[in-house]
């Protein structure tokens, strides 16, 4: 998820007055019943990210974006949802910023009462209000936008979000960035390929991000990412988990794309190793 700088402020603005709203309507005491009724599992979604020996892929759900407008008129996040789980997807993203994506945190519920694969909040998450509206929503993870957040909040949202098991997938676009997650104890850590400034897609944000993630986190590549030799790219790189939305969403089928495309990237890791084999 990326924006322009006055983009970016426009919706965190935004954000922040409907976080008031939300408070305004639903009180703390009451949200946190409903948060603690549901059993977030945080670490599964890390663990089916790190998997080895299989294509990683948070295939997400978004009717529109910033940069491309309506992606999907006849949007159907359920249906798109449990189409990405049969394609193999290891979790699902779903957006619920509703001003500039479309999204709703209905959209988040109700694919939770249909999948059974990790989910993610994609949102603009500045306040532990909305960590709570995501596991009351159903979520297993939220992201954690580096250029939205100062230090401090990055730090503290993300104990937050540990001490709610959910996992925290922080957005980085540039090394300095990455040194700014590192610092925060990131452990799952998304680099944009999307640059902020121009809404550019350039896969050298996560070329140069590469060397900087610690092995101990998991590294994820996200934007623009459309062929298998774009994944098989980003694999060498040490990236085990690729974050894609639009590159389905614009699909007549999103699952079956997403199928199609874990087929021809284990087809072409198969022949990879079958080469290396005949040589050795």
């Amino acid at each position: 998820m990326s924006a322009t700088p006055d983009l970016l402020e426009a919706i965190v603005a935004a954000t922040r007055a409907r976080v008031d709203a939300a408070v305004t309507r639903e009180p703390r005491a009451s949200l946190e019943r409903r948060a603690l009724s549901r059993t977030p599992d945080g670490k599964r979604f890390a663990d089916r990210l790190g998997r080895s020996g299989s294509i990683n892929v948070i295939a997400e759900c978004k009717r529109r974006s910033p940069s491309r407008g309506v992606l999907r008129a006849a949007y159907e996040p359920v249906a798109i949802a449990k189409g990405y789980e049969q394609a193999g997807a290891a979790a699902l993203s779903v957006l619920t910023e509703p001003g500039f994506f479309d999204g709703a945190l209905e959209h988040l519920a109700a694919v939770r009462d249909a999948v059974t694969i990790p989910l993610l909040r994609k949102d603009f998450i500045i306040d532990d209000y909305q960590l709570l509206e995501a596991r009351a929503a159903g979520a297993d993870a939220v992201l954690l936008i580096v250029a939205a957040l100062s230090n401090d909040a990055l730090s503290s949202l993300s104990r937050a979000a540990r001490d709610l098991d959910l996992a925290a997938l922080v957005e980085v676009h540039s090394v300095d960035e990455c040194r700014r997650a590192i610092a925060a104890g990131g452990q799952i850590i998304g680099v944009n390929n999307r640059n902020l400034r121009t809404l550019q897609v350039d896969l050298n944000a996560s070329r140069d991000v590469a060397g900087l993630l610690p092995s101990s986190a998991i590294g994820i590549s996200e934007s623009g990412l459309r062929t298998p030799s774009d994944l098989q790219a980003m694999k060498a790189l040490g990236y085990r988990a690729f974050l894609m939305g639009e590159r389905f969403m614009i699909e007549p089928d999103p699952g079956a794309a997403l199928a199609g495309l874990i087929e021809s990237l284990e087809g072409a890791l198969a022949r990879r190793r079958l080469g290396e084999g005949g040589r050795t």
